[in-house]
């Protein structure tokens, strides 16, 4: 399975876009679509390099998909997933409740643990709580 469109634009809006590195709010070195990997300060880049960047950055989240979880997902449930396993990491996501919950098949449960996700730094973020209430509403279309 792979991200629709809508999911991917979800991800591109949630992550905004940022063509010169910066610091996000826990201090990693960013840019594009929040691509971190060999980022150093003073890049800069072009709209379709981030994008390229997201869609290989998506190549792990896919496998972290397929290797964590055991039960089938409708297309707005994967693309639910792909925001928070981008967002939060693959190892968040392999010790969560939200994958305990999905994989013993609870779907109402898996949803409502999005919303506890929504802290960086220490503190909760505006943009972390719209972001999980938008992925808890892809997850529940069918």
């Amino acid at each position: 399975m792979k991200i629709s469109a809508d999911g991917l634009e979800f991800i591109k809006q949630a992550e905004g876009l940022r063509l010169v590195a910066y610091r996000d709010s826990v201090g990693v070195l960013t840019i594009g679509y929040g691509h971190t990997n060999g980022v150093h300060g003073g890049m800069v880049i072009d709209e379709r390099q981030a994008t390229d960047w997201l869609l290989a950055d998506l190549e792990d989240v896919y496998r972290c998909i397929a290797s964590k979880v055991i039960v089938p997902l409708s297309q707005g449930q994967f693309d639910a997933l792909c925001s928070w396993i981008f967002n939060l990491g693959c190892g968040n996501f392999a010790g969560s409740m939200l994958r305990a919950k999905l994989n013993a098949g609870d779907f109402a449960g898996a949803e409502k643990e999005f919303g506890r996700w929504t802290h960086a730094g220490g503190r909760v973020l505006a943009g972390l709580v719209k972001r999980r209430a938008g992925e808890a509403e892809m997850f529940s279309e069918a």
